[in-house]
């Protein structure tokens, strides 16, 4: 009986869910004072080591670290009050459903609605995570900048966080099924035919633009649907660009490897970003929080790093992992970097053949090294890499003619293949369109692969 069905999963199983979900929350928000604590405990010793002249920032930092604190706490809490709801009229379902079976009026059963569905999905998942301090070297010209920083609170809510804790009873009620996004069949929208051979670089603008940076020092930008071009930037230094990516505001941002600098276009005037001394940016991909971040090399140290900018100013270095092993190449082969919905940074690194994914706390969290397939006869040669809205990471693979498309822990999805031929650069628009640049060729091809 349907209502049998739906009481059982009600009790055994949505119910205990929502009371687990309810119990991690509660645990998070308890422990809250305690990883906060920290924080400040960590502004206080470092305020202690500079005495009294940095008294007003240290109280500048604990005042936003309790503002964090705070906003934190609210967003968890209300989370808890709608779990907390939730979990009431579950309540009230399971009584009425047992009244129903109680009864003998065949009426109710009748005229019975099922009302298990609307709860089948579980709530989006509220997760966030503590700002870090970094404490900096003092140097009393530039205490002020060199103090330390917070980075930013980070709030999310992810659809699908609880989901995978909701099992079925039984064969009979049914089941969800699995969130599975990838299109059976891929396939090719459009061909823009620049007429210029492509470097490997390419940024979407809009829905309905995209800039290409062709071989030369130019990067040109084209109608997607119509093909046409409709604008031309010749780099200031005459080299030609390393990588390029647009900024939230639809401002284009290149990297100069051989000026060693980071240039941003306003008006169609070229204005120096960022100026490096002995460092030379390979990549460059803005964040969702509009962060510029960039893959560099050292030709002295031989050393490879990611840097987090905000405007000029340099917020977060990422080089090596929790045992002080590098995490990128010793080496100035390709490496191109992109930012998942997650905020997790991915770098493609040629040298190493592999994917390499850090939280936004520059943690390790894996390295995709490729899936072995019959068709796929070469080693796994990462280049270009992107992702989507689904927090899938593609990377473009040249040597065995295809894309790799990975979700957010790594774990292989599928193959893109299209017809390509030496895929090299990769970029996705806000409508999970793919576009992919190929060696040597005067064309990128614009792919559908997401329902």
């Amino acid at each position: 009986m349907e209502i049998e069905r739906e009481n059982e999963e009600m009790r055994k199983s949505i119910y205990p869910t929502y009371q687990d979900i309810f119990l991690n929350v509660e645990k998070t928000i308890s422990q809250l004072d305690k990883g906060y604590d920290g924080i400040l405990t960590a502004i206080t010793k470092h305020g202690e080591e500079w005495h009294r002249q940095i008294d007003k920032l240290v109280k500048k930092l604990k005042t936003e670290v309790e503002s964090m604190k705070d906003i934190h706490k609210s967003a968890l809490e209300k989370h808890r009050a709608e779990i907390n709801q939730r979990i009431s009229d579950i309540d009230d379902e399971i009584r009425k459903l047992a009244k129903h079976l109680e009864s003998n009026d065949m009426s109710l059963f009748t005229h019975h609605k099922n009302t298990v569905t609307k709860f089948r999905k579980l709530p989006p998942k509220v997760d966030a995570s503590f700002p870090n301090f970094t404490p900096m070297t003092f140097q009393e010209e530039q205490f002020h900048k060199l103090f330390g920083k917070l980075s930013t609170l980070s709030i999310t809510s992810d659809e699908h966080g609880y989901n995978s804790k909701l099992k079925q009873i039984s064969p009979e009620a049914g089941s969800s099924p699995p969130v599975n996004k990838l299109l059976d069949e891929p396939e090719t929208v459009t061909t823009i035919h620049t007429g210029y051979e492509c470097t490997g670089s390419v940024a979407c603008l809009s829905g309905e633009q995209i800039w290409i940076a062709v071989i030369g020092n130019i990067m040109k930008l084209f109608n997607i649907n119509q093909g046409t071009l409709c604008q031309s930037i010749t780099t200031k230094s005459g080299n030609m660009p390393r990588d390029i990516a647009v900024t939230k505001s639809g401002q284009l941002v290149y990297s100069d490897e051989y000026d060693m600098s980071v240039n941003i276009v306003k008006k169609k005037k070229i204005k120096v970003l960022i100026k490096l001394q002995n460092w030379k940016p390979l990549s460059v991909c803005i964040t969702s929080s509009g962060d510029l971040l960039a893959i560099m090399y050292s030709d002295d140290s031989g050393i490879s790093k990611v840097v987090r900018y905000s405007g000029s100013t340099e917020k977060q270095t990422i080089q090596s992992d929790d045992e002080g092993k590098p995490l990128y190449s010793t080496s100035c082969c390709t490496k191109l970097i992109s930012e998942n919905k997650n905020l997790d940074i991915c770098v493609s690194d040629w040298w190493t053949k592999a994917v390499v994914v850090v939280n936004q706390a520059g943690k390790l969290r894996f390295r995709y090294t490729g899936h072995t397939s019959a068709q796929n006869k070469m080693q796994f040669s990462p280049y270009g890499i992107t992702t989507d809205s689904q927090s899938h990471i593609l990377t473009a693979d040249c040597e065995n003619q295809c894309v790799h498309i990975i979700d957010q822990d790594g774990q292989f999805l599928r193959y893109l293949y299209c017809g390509l031929n030496e895929p090299i650069g990769l970029c996705t628009d806000k409508y999970n369109n793919l576009f992919v640049v190929q060696n040597g060729k005067s064309q990128v091809k614009k792919i559908k692969y997401l329902h």
